[in-house]
């Protein structure tokens, strides 16, 4: 067996905050903004979700230092609240949580290849099936999607060093992109010229300041091919906190995975002192990097975009009139793009800047499933040698890599890709995430009271108050969710309550084998 090398705090760093930056930061600000019409909560949105992610990560490196072995968050969950809970998360984690997130980022991969070739996007429907009244749509997309995830799995099959330089590239190439766009915005913001770019990021700030929620009419709010219909409706009270609460379900889904370095805590050097760091880091760098470049969007942009040229044209509208709430297809970060580079005075220049970013994006979806897939495949491989999952995941190949855990991900990824948009995933994989953050970061709470004397390398800073108010402020986040969006929570919860039985059979066969 070749006998790989760790990862150190470099490349532990660079897997947490490439494996966070995907595609949300690229295209849900555009959600978020129909949501609550207004810039400042908008940008409070996506700090508080900065602020709960760093609490959350501190957390689990307490956890991390105390059980420093492959399986990570379902080692954790497993010794606070025993082993049937550690199957059903481990479980979610199989059914939706990561393969749900593998299945959206390879979605909103293909959908920005969509701009270079239409052929090649999400509206281009290959096969129309129907079965007994059920109508089945295959898109190119879809395919160039599941595509991405089995070359991903292929490479990291060769080896972990693979894995490692294909996160170091990708990773160290999108920082790169948003670097570029971030500094470009904030250079328009406190009073740079650029082409003519106007500055739109006060105006923003100060005159869009009351939340309203975008109430559509067409079924396509993000789509110009179409004159679009809708209004503005004013948000107050219960209204505007379901409304907050919903529009966090894109913040949080681009902040998450951060705790995919857990799972692979055997494949890092001096994992007590390395994840802990890491974990605080990236959460660190990429909650900057977040708020950063929703101020340079605002910057470049309108918020509300004129709705006066879009109702009035049905075919090509500019970046500008679109703005950040009717982007083309959601593309914040493309739209951006495209006018930071000209595209008001010059369209074929803005066409140029749309590419690049566009080509950026993909660049940035690549990586950050890079370091999904890498992940994922060992959380699978420790319950499968614990008798709770398949028995063939635990194997690994000539290279040290559980490889059949790879491709059972990959199987399932590509099942979701076939099932849902990346909307509908991105909502589901969330919340159910959501959950198993509340329950673990609880049990740092438990085991200090249980296990007062285990030996913790890293403690929580701000112990006891920080987990308390990361439980507190993610809950009143769940609980939104659960009544402003009751069926995707049904949803969620149905998902996770499903490995209940799930777990009666697994643990039925290994008292049967043993």
């Amino acid at each position: 067996m070749i006998k790989n090398k760790k990862l150190g705090l470099f490349d532990a760093t660079l897997l947490v905050s490439g494996s966070m930056i995907g595609s949300g930061i690229f295209l849900v600000s555009a959600d978020m903004t129909r949501q609550l019409g207004s810039g400042p909560l908008v940008l409070f949105a996506w700090l508080l979700t900065g602020i709960i992610t760093i609490m959350a990560a501190l957390s689990f490196g307490e956890l991390a230092a105390m059980m420093p072995n492959a399986g990570g968050q379902y080692n954790f969950v497993s010794r606070i609240y025993g082993k049937k809970m550690g199957f059903v998360y481990g479980w979610s984690v199989f059914s939706v949580i990561q393969t749900g997130v593998i299945a959206a980022v390879a979605m909103a991969f293909a959908k920005h290849l969509g701009i270079f070739n239409e052929n090649l996007g999400h509206q281009n429907i290959v096969l129309a099936l129907s079965v007994m009244g059920f109508k089945w749509n295959i898109s190119a997309g879809q395919l160039i999607a599941i595509s991405s995830i089995l070359v991903l799995s292929c490479i990291n099959a060769m080896g972990i060093q693979q894995g490692k330089w294909i996160q170091r590239i990708f990773t160290l190439a999108k920082l790169i992109a948003l670097g570029a766009l971030i500094f470009g915005g904030l250079y328009i913001a406190f009073g740079g010229s650029l082409m003519g770019v106007k500055n739109y990021l006060w105006e923003n700030l100060s005159s869009t300041f009351q939340p309203s929620q975008f109430e559509a009419l067409s079924s396509q709010p993000g789509y110009v091919s179409k004159p679009l219909l809708g209004g503005w409706q004013s948000l107050a009270g219960i209204g505007l906190l379901l409304a907050f609460s919903s529009a966090m379900v894109g913040s949080l889904f681009s902040s998450d995975a951060w705790q995919g370095i857990t799972f692979m805590s055997g494949e890092v050097s001096n994992p007590s002192k390395t994840i802990p760091r890491a974990l605080l880091y990236g959460t660190v760098i990429v909650t900057i990097i977040y708020c950063l470049s929703n101020v340079a969007y605002m910057a470049l942009l309108p918020i509300r975009g004129d709705e006066s040229v879009l109702l009035a044209n049905g075919g090509y509208v500019e970046a500008v009139h679109l703005g950040i709430a009717h982007a083309n297809q959601d593309r914040v970060g493309a739209s951006a793009a495209s006018v930071l580079v000209g595209a008001n005075h010059d369209a074929s220049a803005g066409m140029m800047g749309l590419l690049c970013m566009a080509g950026l994006i993909m660049v940035s979806t690549f990586g950050c499933n890079n370091g999904l897939i890498l992940a994922g495949s060992r959380l699978y491989q420790a319950m499968a040698e614990k008798g709770y999952f398949f028995k063939a995941a635990s194997r690994l190949n000539s290279r040290g890599v559980p490889e059949n855990a790879l491709w059972m991900q990959a199987f399932w990824a590509s099942v979701l890709c076939l099932s849902g948009t990346y909307g509908d995933l991105l909502s589901y994989c969330t919340f159910a995430s959501l959950l198993f953050y509340i329950i673990t970061v609880a049990g740092v709470l438990v085991l200090r009271k249980r296990e007062p004397n285990a030996e913790r390398p890293y403690m929580v800073w701000g112990y006891p108050y920080l987990p308390i108010l990361y439980i507190l402020l993610a809950g009143f986040i769940a609980l939104g969710i659960i009544i402003g969006q009751w069926k995707i929570a049904l949803t969620g919860i149905g998902i996770v309550a499903l490995g209940w039985p799930i777990y009666y059979i697994f643990n039925r066969n290994k008292k049967t084998q043993g």
